[in-house]
């Protein structure tokens, strides 16, 4: 299978590099910007391009792994004589934004956080499959399977809720970990202090409902340690503001 790849952050780093040891050729990389689609594509092995109009139009596969806010924005300037078919691997958009542009079209997203700096293991990663039609779904879904262990359907308004529980679980809370990194180098302490409790908080989520193994004074109604805490915070009024609204969530669920 040939393959376009659109894009050249940190998605169409890994995918690209996935595809191509699973066996699968990438014949162009394009990015509006030339150095960056030169860097990706020569990891690949494949042609450079910086403008959309000069994709291949003989390809299998044309994979869409831009920014969510400018995908509609690429897949309008796709040329009209694609043949294959065409997919994005955004979480907050829906498939439909393909139609209209490609015969055959649908969603590969893989639920995975990426740095460009950081390997990622794609047999572990959980790949969200969706298409315009059953055909479609069969051979995006093998593809898939090619790269991962855990193939699974999901439809854009599924897709959109995983996107969301993402967001909370990975991108907030990591947001979470630099205030804290924040608050222990303002009193000369290391963010490695904390680092075996950030590990010991996921693994235990790895076998139990986040629910069960909650921690903390929040979970115990310890009012007096909580005024303690806002009293060290009472400089950073967000930061406060934060604590409480957190910490009120945590006591109504517990």
């Amino acid at each position: 299978m040939d393959i376009v790849l659109l894009g050249s952050g940190n998605v169409a780093t890994h995918l690209g590099r996935a595809l191509v040891d699973a066996g699968y050729r990438i014949m162009q990389v394009y990015s509006p910007t030339q150095a960056h689609a030169a860097a990706l594509a020569g990891t690949v092995n494949a042609q450079a391009i910086d403008d959309v109009t000069g994709i291949a139009t003989n390809a299998d596969l044309y994979i869409i792994a831009v920014k969510d806010d400018v995908l509609a924005q690429v897949v309008a300037q796709l040329p009209v004589s694609l043949k294959g078919m065409v997919v994005h691997t955004a979480g907050s958009v829906a498939m439909d934004v393909l139609a209209g542009h490609a015969g055959k079209y649908g969603v590969l997203y893989p639920v995975q956080t990426f740095s460009k700096a950081k390997a990622v293991d794609f047999s572990v990663v959980p790949i969200a499959v969706e298409a315009s039609d059953p055909i479609t779904y069969t051979a995006l879904a093998g593809l898939a399977g090619n790269l991962s262990n855990r193939v699974f359907p999901c439809d854009s308004k599924q897709r959109l809720s995983l996107h969301v529980a993402a967001v909370f679980a990975c991108n907030f809370s990591n947001h979470l970990y630099a205030i804290g990194a924040d608050i222990l180098r303002e009193h000369g302490l290391d963010f490695d202090l904390i680092r075996p409790l950030i590990l010991e908080t996921a693994e235990k989520v790895m076998v139990h409902q986040p629910k069960d193994v909650q921690t903390g004074p929040a979970v115990r109604h310890d009012i007096g340690t909580m005024q303690k805490h806002l009293v060290l915070l009472e400089d950073e009024a967000e930061l406060a503001e934060l604590y409480k609204t957190l910490s009120e969530r945590i006591g109504k669920d517990a």
